[in-house]
């Protein structure tokens, strides 16, 4: 969850192992950095406050897995699937996981974490901050997409 260390865990996984870490958030940030035609209907999507759909993101994640083909031991994914449909259509399109990592953290700890780290953000003022509240908001978002994803590749795949 948001605020649990995945993109810690993500970079220790990858210099033992060599795998290639593929953030869909940062694979964004890149697209939307460039003028493509694609970025701009991320951003106007993005800019109405709606979900960026599914097949931007794995053509996203497609390109950079072709990318590192050769260069890679494997593929570290974070933070996706985050819906049960997300993942089918990541098996149908690129593949099934060989593996699946779960990481279990608790409320407490993510929304301190998340708490520590929107206060010392470098732009951190009183209207970027997050609150209790709104984390709280984000984790309840969190825990009610993540179980039915568990369940999804606990029948799939192992997880771990």
């Amino acid at each position: 969850g948001p605020g649990s260390g995945k993109g810690t865990q993500c970079e220790k996984l990858v210099e033992k192992y060599g795998f290639t870490h593929l953030s869909t958030g940062e694979l964004l940030r890149n697209e939307l950095a460039t003028e493509s035609e694609r970025s701009k209907l991320i951003r106007d999507i993005m800019e109405r406050g709606d979900l960026v759909p599914s097949g931007f993101i794995l053509e996203l994640l497609k390109e950079a897995m072709v990318a590192s083909l050769n260069d890679t031991k494997g593929f570290l994914i974070d933070g996706y699937p985050q819906e049960v449909k997300q993942g089918e259509e990541f098996g149908h399109r690129i593949g099934d996981p060989h593996l699946v990592i779960c990481m279990d953290c608790s409320a407490d700890t993510m929304t301190n974490r998340l708490l520590q780290k929107s206060q010392s953000s470098p732009c951190a003022d009183d209207s970027t901050t997050m609150s209790t509240a709104t984390i709280a908001k984000r984790l309840e978002t969190y825990y009610r997409a993540s179980i039915p994803v568990i369940a999804y590749y606990e029948t799939k795949t192992q997880l771990h």
